[in-house]
């Protein structure tokens, strides 16, 4: 069974830009707070907010409340979705995971890129 079309279109969307990719591979290492996604990032606080929202809306993040610090969290499972539909068209090798995290860290050392 395939995921419907409109849960994947937001999880394309969110990763087809650079940004949103860079902040993915930081998420593989550990959770972060918000300010600290930000941080290596020539942007404002308001404009990483709004690309950890699109994440979040496509499932790729999660968004937690501790104290006044707000953290986020990688949720993997909307990235298997995807890999799941994209292996339906039979054109695909099946994702490898550490290759998709060696490819996410290749991406975050060449530097973030403004949105």
């Amino acid at each position: 069974m395939t995921p419907a079309p409109d849960r994947l279109s937001p999880i394309f969307a969110a990763l087809a830009d650079p940004t949103r990719r860079a902040i993915l591979a930081m998420l593989l290492e550990d959770d972060m707070a918000v300010t600290d996604v930000a941080e290596p990032f020539q942007m404002s606080l308001a404009a990483i907010s709004k690309h950890l929202q699109v994440l979040a809306e496509a499932g790729l993040i999660s968004r937690e409340k501790r104290g006044r610090v707000i953290w986020c969290k990688l949720e993997p499972d909307a990235l298997k979705a995807a890999s799941v539909w994209m292996q339906g068209f039979g054109q695909f090798e099946p994702v490898d995971l550490d290759a998709l995290e060696r490819f996410l860290e290749v991406e975050l050392a060449e530097g973030p890129e403004e949105a």
